[in-house]
């Protein structure tokens, strides 16, 4: 089994909601377990439009390949009603699920690329990781906490929320 952490953001219909029930579907899977859901944060969209986004992250473990992983992501944004409209990169989405980190692995190819490429830039990645993992290393940059400094200033404001077990 390897432990991946995934990013989780929606901005359309009831986000808060919708994270919710991604976090149950992802758990339904064979092959992952869930470990940690991070608390859900409001987020100010960055190189996107919309309403402010709701945000959290979930470590898992797997016995999925990175790839196989990624692909049952995509297929559970699909369900979530994900739409990607052409010409429009960051559009607002109903679901989004970045796959961030798999047990240390880096690797670019046109499918994936690991560990997520700006997720050492945004806030609404690295808080929410942060909170459930604190000593969790981001390979090839160093530890990911060190990053912290350098997104002050970006809006993220953590939602108080009853959590849910899993």
């Amino acid at each position: 089994m390897a432990q991946a952490f995934i990013a989780l953001g929606a901005n359309l219909g009831e986000p808060e909601k919708a994270l919710l029930e991604a976090v149950k579907r992802i758990g339904k899977e064979d092959g992952i377990s869930l470990k940690k859901c991070s608390s859900f944060y409001k987020t100010e969209p960055i190189d996107s439009s919309g309403p402010d986004y709701v945000n959290a992250v979930l470590e898992v473990q797997t016995s999925l390949t990175p790839e196989d992983l990624l692909k049952k992501l995509l297929e559970i944004e699909q369900e979530f009603g994900r739409e990607r409209p052409v010409g429009i990169h960051n559009a607002p989405r109903t679901m989004d699920l970045d796959l961030l980190l798999y047990e240390g692995e880096t690797r670019s190819g046109a499918f994936l690329t690991l560990p997520h490429p700006r997720m050492h830039e945004r806030a609404f990645v690295l808080v929410p990781l942060c909170e459930i993992a604190p000593e969790v290393q981001i390979p090839g940059k160093g530890l990911a906490r060190s990053f912290l400094p350098s997104i002050q200033g970006q809006g993220i404001q953590r939602i108080e929320q009853e959590k849910e077990n899993f």
